[in-house]
């Protein structure tokens, strides 16, 4: 199950950053997950100020 990102993403970017298979981008209002690419590993959660990214 691959994350997604929840509304209350600030798109500050961290999550993008931490991601080991470039599965987050920036959309238009906020970071997206691309869950085809998404590994399920945990590491965008892990550094989210916000706790915005979560399984699905």
């Amino acid at each position: 199950m691959a994350y997604k990102i929840s509304d209350a993403c600030v798109s500050c970017g961290a999550c993008a950053a931490e991601c080991p298979v470039g599965a987050i981008s920036e959309g238009d209002s906020m970071y997206v997950i691309d869950a085809d690419t998404c590994v399920e590993c945990g590491a965008c959660a892990e550094v989210c100020p916000v706790g915005a990214p979560q399984a699905e």
